[in-house]
């Protein structure tokens, strides 16, 4: 068996389409199916299922990706090993988090770990998807689900408020709602789009606002907040968007406050790279410093030390 068909089999497994795992290997479809189909051969078993809708992986290549995934965490350890530098890191390195994390605390803090490694290559990939994890094409990742740790290293990172705000036009023109009645009788509220909500921790209009019914609906944290700015209702979000803009007002403070916690997920293969140290670390000392996020005493890295 020819060990590098199992790289293209990763990334269609991981893709999904064979037009995106081309474009990922830099190499054309045909190339990318002529190496599945040698690797079918090879083994004697269809590896996936060709439909309209994309690749399926069958159960036999289920079955051979932990082996793939490993063998790729080795190549990059032995690259790492003989290309990187002592303190220096080099490569790419990708990083999953909800849209929120990613767009309003991840993003403008990575400054620091950018500038201490400019050899580093960061894919910073933002979606509030349960999806994204369960493909495991990452190499550190910030989730509101705490997966199993059956194949992954999984840590506390921070806690967070989440609470209602509008902006001040909006609560000029429709009023300050007294109760959590008046807000769901008497407003519009803005939230996901139920059917593309597949994160359980987010799943919670219902529960606090029962038979509330959201005006506006969209897929993703930033629309929220763009709704609410332009005074179109009343959005829940995190205390670190909501209460850093000064266009925006906390709608029943304190009546309301909803606590939610971001986990550090990284795959056990790859918890030697030093690569993934240094991030998992550069999220640590983020999350502490900020003022709106909330760490536990005594929490432990996701990574084993040095």
């Amino acid at each position: 068996m020819d060990a590098e068909n199992l790289r293209y089999l990763l990334e269609v497994a991981r893709a999904g389409r064979l037009r995106d795992a081309a474009a990922h290997l830099q190499v054309d479809e045909t190339t990318v199916s002529r190496r599945i189909s040698r690797l079918e051969q090879e083994l004697g078993v269809r590896m996936f299922d060709r439909t309209p809708q994309g690749w399926r992986i069958t159960e036999p290549g289920r079955l051979l990706l932990p082996h793939a995934e490993a063998i790729e965490s080795s190549v990059s350890r032995a690259l790492e090993a003989v290309v990187s530098r002592p303190g220096v890191l080099s490569g790419t390195a990708r990083i999953l988090a909800p849209d929120g994390f990613g767009a309003n605390v991840l993003m403008p803090g990575l400054r620091p770990l950018i500038e201490a490694h400019p050899g580093l290559g960061l894919e910073l990939i933002t979606a509030t998807s349960h999806d994204l994890i369960t493909a495991r094409d990452f190499d550190v990742a910030v989730t509101l689900e705490r997966p199993a740790p059956r194949a992954a290293a999984v840590a506390h990172l921070a806690d967070y408020e989440l609470r209602f705000y509008a902006s001040r036009d909006y609560l000029e023109r429709h009023g300050a709602p007294a109760s959590l009645e008046a807000l769901r009788d008497d407003h519009d509220l803005i939230w996901y789009v139920d059917a593309l909500l597949d994160v359980a921790p987010l799943r919670i209009l219902e529960e606090l606002l029962p038979r509330a019914r959201a005006r506006l609906q969209t897929n993703n944290i930033t629309g929220h907040h763009s709704a609410a700015r332009a005074g179109l209702g009343v959005a829940l979000l995190p205390t670190y968007i909501g209460a850093t803009d000064p266009s925006l007002v906390g709608v029943l403070p304190e009546q309301l406050r909803i606590r939610r916690t971001y986990w550090l997920v990284v795959p056990r293969d790859l918890t030697e790279l030093l690569r993934v140290r240094e991030i998992t670390a550069a999220l640590h000392a983020l999350v502490a410093a900020h003022p709106h996020l909330e760490t536990r005493a005594l929490t432990r890295p996701a990574t084993p030390p040095a």
